[in-house]
């Protein structure tokens, strides 16, 4: 069991026998009385979405799911194609399961695949990826620096802030906690 305030997205919870995924969580303190977190939940059996809040002093009981390591192949229609490493089989895992994970599937990288009673549930990928910048401003020699970041489209759609000397056709390292440019690769 853990404190309501320490839910966190990305989680899975348990509430009266159900199993939730966390899709956000704010935690809210208004002028008078407790503080609450309110959370967006996905019914992981029926794909329901769920307004939850949550009292401070309650108590959550968080769900363990088997995880496995599988490595994405392809996307086949609405489909995505991952492979077993240990025993090479093939499962295919809709998007809506995948959710933000989506940014980062790139061919043969290894994810993490949430199953609860061996049906996916949720996919974690690395914590930093490497990705192509496709397309974003050029560096204007002699501007002022006072923009220390601008945006930039990587090779799978995700659009995030980078330094200003970023050109396209860099590679770059992103924290997919946080959608965040970490480093160029060399």
């Amino acid at each position: 069991m853990i404190n309501a305030i320490q839910i966190r997205r990305g989680m899975v919870i348990k509430i009266e026998e159900k199993i939730y995924k966390v899709l956000e969580a704010t935690h809210v303190t208004p002028g008078k009385g407790h503080a609450l977190m309110q959370t967006k939940l996905r019914n992981l059996k029926d794909q329901t979405l769920l307004d939850y809040r949550f009292r401070s002093k309650d108590k959550v009981e968080k769900a363990f799911l088997e995880k496995i390591e599988m490595e994405y192949l392809y996307q086949s229609g609405d489909e995505y194609i991952f492979m077993n490493l240990e025993n090479y089989e093939q499962i295919k895992i809709a998007l809506d399961i995948i959710g933000d994970a989506v940014n980062y599937l790139i061919p043969n990288i290894v994810f993490l695949i949430e199953r609860h009673e061996g049906k996916p549930v949720g996919i974690e990928p690395p914590q930093t990826i490497n990705l192509k910048v496709i397309k974003t401003a050029p560096f204007l020699k002699g501007a002022t620096q006072t923009a220390g970041s601008k945006p930039a489209v990587l090779e799978t759609g995700i659009t995030i802030n980078v330094p200003q000397f970023i050109k396209e056709g860099d590679i770059i390292r992103i924290d997919t906690r946080e959608d965040k440019y970490l480093e160029r690769v060399k």
